[in-house]
């Protein structure tokens, strides 16, 4: 991949809905993936479409979203989708790239929930293109041998991603932790089961002022991450960031780096279902099975954090190799 992977970007569209996106918040990833491709000392960049593996689309739907709706609570999609069809029905009469491989060996890049639907009005256009959307789910047409999920974090405003922080194993008085808002029915059945109900899970919707959320983490065996709104949640990369096995509360997530990730190894699946069953199914895990899931958390915090420009090993590479997995996968004689 470092030596033959090249990625093209099409230079037409203005900002601020294309070239750019958000690079701080929760949907960050969207825009440093943007930036770093665009970026002339990105080791895959090329200016030749000839070396190129991959064609990249530079739009933001966060930035469509924002720029383009009237207001706040407008839900109506056709707007995004418009857009980048649009887009992509100038770049197919402009170079010959999209239709010699039916969009196969083009990929955009996403974290904003609404992304998926991009391709919900034609899915004829969208069959072969690769998504790479932090909104992951498996029950809403995301599927892994074409697509890739995009772990979401949330950047603050003065550095690239969550420091590296946590206590010793030793020192982790906590079994389980999670704060945060209540939206979407798994975090509700989550609530409604363990909020305030045992010392020993930390159930909390936000966190008191006198509590420090980044220190809970640090203390905790285990941080749970439920789903929201939609299957991909920040406080997976949150916690693997403090040490901290994540236990995934989720049907339908499809984790991200999977390909070349064994999950089973530094993370615990609990179906939304089991949710009354959180604590038995922690207790019953033996310390040295903790203490080696732990261990592998701490191995594989390195392909969770933004570099700029881009390291091996990193989120961003992490990423660009999913997408050059998917690339290989490609059958263009088929189509």
């Amino acid at each position: 991949m470092e030596k033959s992977f090249k990625i093209w970007t099409y230079k037409e569209g203005e900002l601020p809905i294309f070239h750019g996106g958000p690079m701080k918040n929760i949907y960050s990833s969207e825009g440093q993936i943007i930036d770093e491709i665009e970026s002339k000392k990105s080791r895959f960049f090329t200016q030749n479409p000839d070396e190129a593996l991959v064609f990249f689309l530079p739009v933001s739907v966060v930035f469509i979203r924002h720029y383009l709706y009237r207001t706040h609570a407008d839900y109506d999609r056709h707007i995004i989708q418009d857009v980048v069809t649009d887009y992509i029905g100038v770049l197919s009469n402009k170079y010959p790239y999209w239709n010699r491989s039916s969009g196969a060996d083009h990929f955009f890049v996403s974290c904003h929930d609404w992304a998926p639907d991009v391709s919900a009005t034609n899915p004829k256009l969208y069959k072969h293109f690769i998504r790479v959307l932090c909104n992951a789910n498996s029950s809403e047409g995301f599927r892994p041998e074409r697509d890739v999920s995009l772990p979401e974090l949330n950047i603050p405003y003065d550095q690239l991603g969550p420091p590296l922080t946590g206590q010793p194993p030793e020192n982790r008085s906590i079994l389980a932790f999670f704060a945060g808002g209540n939206h979407g029915h798994v975090r509700k059945y989550l609530f409604e089961t363990w909020l305030g109900k045992d010392n020993d899970l930390k159930v909390f919707t936000y966190l008191p002022k006198t509590l420090n959320y980044t220190e809970l983490l640090g203390r905790s065996k285990y941080c749970l991450c439920p789903s929201g709104y939609e299957v991909a949640s920040p406080r997976i990369v949150e916690s693997i960031s403090a040490g901290c096995v994540p236990v995934i509360v989720s049907d339908h997530y499809v984790l991200p780096f999977s390909d070349v990730l064994d999950w089973s190894k530094f993370s615990v699946h609990v179906p939304v279902e089991k949710i009354p069953d959180i604590k038995k199914i922690l207790e019953g895990i033996g310390k040295d099975d903790y203490l080696k899931m732990q261990k592998m958390v701490m191995k594989v915090q390195r392909h969770f954090i933004v570099h700029r420009p881009s390291r091996p090993y990193d989120l961003i590479d992490m990423v660009l190799h999913s997408v050059w997995l998917r690339r290989l996968n490609v059958k263009l004689s088929g189509f």
